[in-house]
């Protein structure tokens, strides 16, 4: 077991362990990570913002939602579903794998005068969420935490309409591997290696695995996902609001997140 693992979590490089993947451990460690610390230590990342520095404001990917049926995976404190309920979508749908989440999306949106079917359950699993249903199903910063890429993007798709629209974000593959040392790029750990690994943060505990973009690319084409749209640049106005930061300059030299729009064939 390697103990010495470096990885980039958020904007900070840590220390990492590896371990062996069993997706009801993995399950049981995040859903406990994000019932108790996860937003504290972690944050929240919500529409209009894909990532740090990615929003959709900038990208314009959803288009017109009025009249739509919305599904997010990984709905965290409900702001994104707030973000599109205020958009006139027709029926806000939310999955997260933490009790405590669902019940902050809850909450907040009854504060906004929304409404939402709410499903605790990890992604990968048959919860109920019906099929053929959805125009858009989207997770902001979320898919990562699967244990089952090809499963969960195989499920997606048959929650999606015929041609409706899947997008997601999550922290760029190349990004994890490299960390920014006085003003020079250094990496830190393998681009290809996907093992899982666990991270301790503020006295709580993550595990998770960085995939390869070809490895996402590659599960979305046999869950029968076209793409039709792929941002992996930093939107120049949220760089410059936030020039100082060593995030922020990091962030004009590689790509921190990405974001893949693909349509159901």
């Amino acid at each position: 077991m390697d103990s010495n693992r470096t990885n980039i979590i958020g904007g900070r490089e840590v220390g990492a362990i590896s371990v062996d993947m069993d997706p009801s451990a993995v399950h049981e460690t995040n859903s406990l990570f994000w019932d108790t610390k996860g937003n504290d230590v972690l944050g929240a990342t919500s529409l209009p913002f894909y990532g740090a520095f990615v929003s959709e404001e900038n990208c314009q990917l959803f288009g017109d939602v009025s009249g739509k049926k919305m599904l997010e995976i990984g709905c965290g404190s409900g702001q994104s579903l707030q973000y599109l309920g205020e958009r006139k979508a027709s029926e806000l749908w939310g999955m997260d794998l933490s009790e405590n989440q669902i019940e902050k999306t809850r909450q907040h949106l009854t504060a906004c005068g929304l409404s939402a079917k709410l499903i605790c359950s990890p992604m990968e699993e048959e919860c109920g969420i019906p099929e053929d249903y959805f125009d858009f199903v989207y997770s902001v910063y979320a898919i990562g935490w699967t244990t089952d890429l090809e499963g969960t993007f195989r499920r997606i798709a048959s929650y999606l309409k015929k041609d409706g629209v899947f997008i997601f974000s999550w922290s760029h593959p190349i990004h994890k591997c490299v960390s920014a040392e006085n003003n020079t790029l250094v990496f830190k750990k393998c681009y290809f290696d996907e093992s899982w690994y666990s991270v301790s943060l503020d006295e709580s505990t993550l595990t998770l695995s960085d995939r390869t973009l070809s490895t996402y690319v590659n599960a979305l084409a046999k869950a029968g996902f076209v793409i039709e749209q792929m941002v992996e640049q930093s939107d120049d106005e949220i760089l410059q609001s936030r020039s100082n930061s060593h995030f922020a300059k990091k962030a004009k030299m590689l790509p921190v997140t990405f974001v893949i729009k693909a349509r159901k064939l």
